[in-house]
């Protein structure tokens, strides 16, 4: 097993890690975090991130990430204004997608897809955002019956707060009370042909002990940003960010739309202020990459990327990964 964290790519900062098999290899898609000099704030300026590259992996516990090189840049992408924050990619029919965050020339966030023909890329952009696509951290689930399931949001910096019914508030953004519901994160079947929602999006509702969906004030549990889903034993594995909190935490339901009933934490505080990941079966062992900030000296804006193995118990709970923070 593998005991110890492990850094993938410490040549440069690359964060929000997401992971997938693809030809037999982990292929991972973090966004880039660079020192763009511009002062911390809790709307996340100062991640000035402003492209991707893929790596790939095919020895976790011995092997080292290859660094595939750049895949898409804030140049290529007609709608641009800044900030390429998280993504995910997801193959279909021998083609690879890849859905990305960003800020349109009015400084709005709304999800984006390009397309490869090969893992690594690179990648070429659609000339328009999904429609109706809005906030960040897209992740995309193969339900394996030929639907694909997109899931976004982000409160703070990520703008979920400015939106209620999938449309934007006229206040430009508005918090729930402690005690009502949290903001969900989203979830919209893709259309088949990966460019599009084919629906509205959905509320994804994380329920509590009693049944009853989490408030707004239980910040231990409720969701931040950071969306991933994957099945395990049958069972849809949604987990998430609570972001200020600092905590992976998970729910498990019985379809990819929910409700989840929340189970417990994967992983306590990283060094860093932000914490986001991805989970993926490899050779019949399951991995948890995610990233954090401890070779940069504590800087949230410039982060690491890392892998630890993942087990569960025999009643299908995930065991709580020490992060190593605070």
């Amino acid at each position: 097993m593998m005991r110890t964290p492990k850094y993938l790519f410490p040549a440069d900062y690359m964060a929000d890690p997401s992971a997938h098999v693809f030809g037999g290899k982990i292929y991972i898609y973090p966004s880039h975090d660079r020192e763009a000099g511009i002062p911390e704030n809790d709307n996340g300026d100062h991640f000035d991130m402003r492209d991707y590259h893929a790596f790939s992996l095919d020895d976790v516990e011995n092997g080292t990430a290859t660094d595939h090189g750049l895949i898409l840049s804030v140049d290529d992408i007609a709608w641009a204004g800044r900030q390429l924050w998280d993504s995910d990619v997801a193959e279909k029919d021998g083609k690879y997608y890849l859905y990305f965050s960003l800020k349109d020339k009015n400084d709005v966030f709304h999800l984006g897809v390009a397309v490869a023909d090969r893992p690594e890329g690179p990648f070429v952009p659609q000339e328009n955002p999904i429609k109706g696509s809005y906030s960040i951290d897209p992740c995309v689930l193969d339900d394996g019956n030929g639907d694909y399931f997109i899931y976004f949001g982000g409160i703070w910096g990520g703008q979920l707060q400015r939106y209620r019914g999938n449309k934007a508030l006229e206040s430009g953004g508005v918090f729930p009370a402690d005690n009502e519901p949290a903001l969900c994160p989203k979830v919209a079947r893709l259309r088949s042909d990966m460019l599009e929602f084919a629906e509205e999006p959905h509320d994804v509702v994380i329920l509590d002990e009693n049944g009853k969906p989490l408030t707004a004030g239980d910040t231990a549990r409720r969701f931040f940003e950071a969306s991933w889903m994957h099945k395990y034993d049958g069972k849809y594995y949604y987990s998430y960010s609570t972001g200020d909190t600092h905590l992976l935490c998970y729910a498990v339901g019985d379809n990819p739309y929910g409700p989840f009933t929340y189970a417990g934490v994967i992983l306590t505080p990283v060094v860093g202020w932000t914490t986001h990941h991805s989970i993926v079966e490899y050779k019949g062992r399951w991995y948890l990459f995610y990233h954090d900030s401890i070779p940069s000296g504590g800087k949230t804006w410039l982060r690491s990327m890392k892998v630890m193995e993942l087990e569960y118990d025999l009643k299908g709970r995930m065991i709580t990964i020490d992060g190593g923070g605070q």
